[in-house]
């Protein structure tokens, strides 16, 4: 019995036992049973408070806590001297805390892949408000950046100027290329590397890759604990930001009636009040998971079903010949992860309503997502949104009534949303012929519920 088996029949015995089929990995990661029992032997076997104190419950606390640290910094092959962890509530929490800390100011440029998440799109109000140009670089017809370098050119190095993207797609599940960081840091900027979609199936030394700032989720790496995440910064980088608050925590001193305040020296500064200090306990738990796996496995065995899963996508034909799937981004496994986004086609070529495809699937057991996945830029690339239209569209309908399905009406009915599948950890051939039972279905059917496809051009430059 392989590795993967044996872990879908101890650590994941759930998914059988209730019928489930789990495609919504980059969505979530799911939590081996063995961390549950650990983390609950944990707070069972002692007693924690309140870190903000030196009584002996509060020390406890402040031992896990920094445990866990650096626990993640050896993880992701960090050095102590050059990074330091920041605890979050999740990655956008990361990205928000240099977003509004970031010296941005007339003449510093943001540069922002259009393939990002939106906790990464929102930094570009706060550049805007300080004076900053925001600048998108746009994806091609794989939905991949080409001429990075001259794309990135014509700053003022004189200047904070930031560039930020993601180490793999939320949409398409396109690996974008580490080396960027060295690139862009060479020519002036600061990177944030936005990695949650990135680390749970990957290995990422920061030895080897120095981003000044990475955001993840522990849940999206290992399932649980929900609602901790991270940035892991750079010690100099953090001295550069300028934070717009404060709160318990991250203070050493604060007077009222002089109105003065000491913020902390370090990266407790970045983090408000009272840590999620139980929650935080587990995330050693869940790395030594994942180290006793072994992320090369996890790897391997990820983009082994990501092949198995395109492989059905692309061979599904109706009657008279036309494609049953329209796969956004890469057709192969190469310079990709574990996510496939799609929209379902009638014989027709119409696209079938993405609400409609999660009705049926979650009749069927099957656990996938539909939408943009709050990545909007690789979607308007994807559906071949018009800028114009778009704007037109969205400054048309009033923001009290603004429905989604007015906006398609608006854009000729082209698509809202789309289908995603994402593989993982307890993946296994069961769940890929699920999925291409739940597909065929959908083989010579007109569904009611339908747009009209937009047909490919050359997007991007």
């Amino acid at each position: 019995m392989d590795t993967f088996t044996q872990l879908r029949q101890t650590e994941f015995t759930r998914l059988d036992a209730t019928g489930q089929v789990y495609l919504d990995y980059t969505g979530a990661g799911l939590y081996a049973e063995s961390q549950v029992r650990a983390h609950m032997e944990l707070l069972m076997r002692d007693t924690f408070g309140n870190p903000h104190s030196s009584n002996p419950t509060s020390l406890k606390s402040t031992q896990f806590v920094e445990e866990a640290r650096h626990r993640t910094l050896r993880f992701f092959d960090a050095d102590p001297d050059e990074y330091e962890v920041v605890f979050t509530l999740n990655a956008s929490g990361a990205l928000k805390l240099v977003g509004e800390s970031y010296p941005f100011g007339p003449g510093s440029r943001y540069a922002i892949v259009s393939d990002n998440h939106n906790s990464v799109n929102g930094i570009r109000e706060f550049a805007a408000a300080k004076g900053a140009r925001v600048t998108y670089l746009p994806l091609n017809a794989e939905l991949r950046v080409d001429h990075i370098e001259q794309r990135l050119a014509e700053i003022d190095t004189s200047k904070p100027n930031l560039f930020a993207y993601p180490a793999q797609s939320n949409f398409t599940g396109v690996k974008h290329p580490l080396d960027w960081v060295a690139l862009a840091k060479g020519m002036g900027y600061d990177v944030l590397l936005d990695a949650a979609a990135y680390v749970p199936a990957n290995r990422l030394s920061l030895r080897q890759i120095k981003p000044d700032f990475m955001s993840l989720s522990f849940y999206k790496m290992f399932g649980y604990p929900t609602g901790v995440g991270a940035l892991i910064a750079r010690h100099a980088a953090l001295h550069r930001l300028a934070r717009p608050w404060f709160a318990g925590g991250t203070v050493r001193f604060v007077s009222a009636q002089n109105q003065a305040h000491l913020l902390r020296a370090n990266g407790e500064a970045f983090e408000d009040g009272t840590l999620n200090f139980l929650s935080i306990a587990a995330i050693p738990i869940g790395l030594d998971f994942l180290e006793r796996v072994g992320m090369e496995a996890i790897q391997a065995r990820v983009g082994e079903f990501t092949d198995k899963a395109i492989t059905v996508l692309t061979s599904l034909r109706h009657r008279n010949g036309s494609p049953v799937i329209d796969l956004y981004g890469p057709c192969s496994c190469e310079g990709r992860g574990g996510t496939l986004s799609f929209n379902i086609l009638t014989p027709s070529s119409k696209i079938v309503d993405s609400d409609l495809v999660d009705q049926r699937a979650s009749r069927m057991g099957i656990s996938l997502r539909t939408g943009c996945f709050c990545n909007p830029g690789a979607a308007e690339t994807a559906f071949h949104y018009s800028a114009v239209e778009e704007y037109e569209c969205f400054d048309t309908i009033k923001p009290e009534s603004f429905t989604l399905q007015q906006f398609s009406a608006c854009m000729n009915n082209s698509p809202i949303g789309a289908v995603r599948v994402s593989v993982g950890i307890a993946t296994n051939e069961a769940d890929i012929e699920r999925l291409a039972e739940f597909l065929q279905s959908f083989v010579d059917t007109e569904p009611e519920v339908t747009h009209e496809r937009i047909l490919p051009e050359v997007v991007g430059g």
